[in-house]
């Protein structure tokens, strides 16, 4: 029988495309986690920010997956993610990441401080039936008001995804 979940993480809606997109592998925390797998939840409220491009590298992209689809705190999810590993790297290291994430590395140098960051490698899947949902309050994760099942093809090849997880493992 195939998993159903409820728990989601809440993350830009073009920081989601990315890595639905396969142009994203990783997410980087100040935490780990110990969840298994997620579904990807858009949240927009970052894209009232004037300075939002700045964050990004690739602006174009940004600007066009601003914002999800949906209204009245109801949006549409597309994607689920599993947590391939989980690893720890000083905040000095970061920039040897950034072909693996969209944002500019000093969004990511202002977000982390002089914490150790969490880099999380995550493979991501597409549902088969996108669903709209709403979602209760929750800073790093919550919960969607419906189980969804956890059935779609992942974003990257196997070759491919294993290809990615061994250069981010390699970097030193």
């Amino acid at each position: 029988m195939m998993a159903e979940i409820t728990k989601c993480l809440n993350e830009w809606n073009a920081t989601i495309e990315a890595l639905g997109q396969g142009k994203q592998t990783i997410l980087i925390r100040k935490y780990g986690t110990t969840l298994k797998e997620f579904l990807l939840y858009p949240t927009s409220s970052y894209a009232n920010k004037d300075d939002v491009l700045d964050s990004f590298q690739d602006k174009e992209f940004v600007q066009n997956n601003l914002l999800p689809a949906g209204e009245n705190r109801t949006y549409e999810v597309k994607y689920y993610a599993t947590v391939e590993e989980v690893i720890d790297k000083s905040s000095s290291r970061i920039g040897a990441f950034n072909k693996f994430h969209i944002w500019t590395r000093d969004h990511v140098k202002d977000y982390l401080g002089r914490k150790k960051a969490k880099i999380w490698i995550l493979r991501v899947y597409e549902l088969d039936e996108p669903q709209m949902l709403k979602r209760s309050n929750g800073m790093l994760y919550a919960n969607v008001d419906k189980p969804v099942k956890l059935e779609g093809k992942s974003v990257l090849s196997d070759s491919e995804f294993n290809k990615i997880k061994e250069e981010i493992l390699n970097i030193k």
